[in-house]
């Protein structure tokens, strides 16, 4: 998707205020250092509404513009700027926006993004080509402690890496720690070791493959398995999903024929992390299991599985934030991107 920095001022003005007319969008033109004429705004709004980022309601001087789903997907956001807004007096939604997943299209990454993420898995491919049985196992081993200990860290858990590889490898626990911190650590070793095991069954993904994942996920937490029947929040946001598990499953359905039907295994997998945790089909888990279940779709296409581990928390939970609010994927591609890139430089894990 091709979109202007004029057409990003735009789609941002309409984030703000939906439904305005085109003298209003020209109106907070003026002062910004690009001073348009109304006309240049009006054959701005129309290539727009050609483009399906913006709609249109209404004729002559009593049409008006909205943001549609589109526009929401590929809005430029600076997520760190947004999220130090309190969430009270935040401008993004605070209800589930259900024409999201079939609003997803088929590309989602520019051919510049498209090309170092593919640069990226050749450069991958070279590495494990002659990697020895011995030199495999010893990377399985570090590309799982390193995902266990950020994944959880993600989550809040103060195992440090350190104790994350003692606990692995030598199953000694560590001091000062929570049973739950341990066995959270314990489940992210078991959810990789099963999506590594069985990494061809997600190629076409299906909804017990996602159930089981979320099964080991959760395994001797005192957490609920399968489909959540009621309301949860999300912490430091006013974003509230669903509360019906009618609406849970069929959103879940259209979340997955959105992964199977778009084109590069790297969409699948971003729409993977993003989705899960938006939809919160479980009671917790969901960004766990949407982590794993994004490295389950890596593997299964022989890619480099990603272990987050140069990513900063707070840069997850806002980009995350960005996406429950505004629907933006811009920040969380963006730190997929690189998070894949490294992963493809740092890992021999096939």
């Amino acid at each position: 998707m091709d979109i202007s920095s004029r057409e990003q001022k735009i789609i941002k003005i309409l984030l703000r205020q939906n439904n305005l007319s085109s003298s209003k969008i020209h109106e907070e033109f003026v002062g910004t250092g690009d001073d348009i004429s109304l006309v240049t705004v009006k054959r701005a709004l129309s290539g727009m509404v050609s483009k399906k980022l913006i709609l249109k309601d209404g004729l002559g001087r009593s049409s008006s513009y909205e943001i549609s789903t589109l526009g929401r997907l590929f809005s430029d956001i600076e997520a760190t700027e947004y999220c130090a807004i309190e969430p009270d007096r935040r401008y993004g939604q605070n209800c589930y926006n259900q024409n999201l997943f079939s609003a997803i299209p088929d590309i989602i990454f520019s051919a510049q993004e498209l090309e170092k993420l593919e640069v990226a898995t050749a450069e991958y491919y070279c590495r494990i080509k002659n990697a020895s049985p011995t030199i495999e196992k010893k990377e399985l081993e570090r590309l799982i402690i390193e995902l266990s200990w950020k994944s959880s860290k993600i989550e809040g858990n103060t195992y440090t890496l350190l104790d994350t590889e003692k606990l692995i490898l030598e199953n000694k626990e560590a001091l000062g720690h929570t049973q739950n911190e341990k066995q959270m650590i314990l489940n992210h070793k078991e959810a990789f070791t099963f999506v590594h095991n069985n990494s061809a069954s997600f190629k076409i993904l299906t909804r017990p493959y996602i159930e089981k994942l979320h099964e080991i996920m959760v395994k001797d937490l005192d957490i609920g398995k399968g489909f959540r029947h009621g309301v949860v929040g999300i912490t430091g946001s006013v974003y509230q999903p669903l509360d019906n598990e009618h609406q849970i499953r069929e959103q879940l359905d259209i979340l997955i024929e959105t992964i199977n039907r778009v084109e590069t295994a790297y969409s699948k997998a971003l729409i993977a992390i993003l989705g899960i945790s938006y939809l919160q089909p479980f009671e917790d888990g969901n960004k766990r299991t949407g982590r794993l279940l994004a490295n389950a779709l890596l593997l299964a296409y022989g890619y480099a599985p990603l272990s987050y581990r140069s990513i900063k928390e707070e840069e997850y939970r806002s980009a995350t934030l960005v996406f429950y609010e505004l629907n933006s994927i811009v920040p969380f591609k963006n730190i997929f991107i690189e998070q894949y890139d490294f992963a493809a430089k740092n890992y021999l894990v096939k």
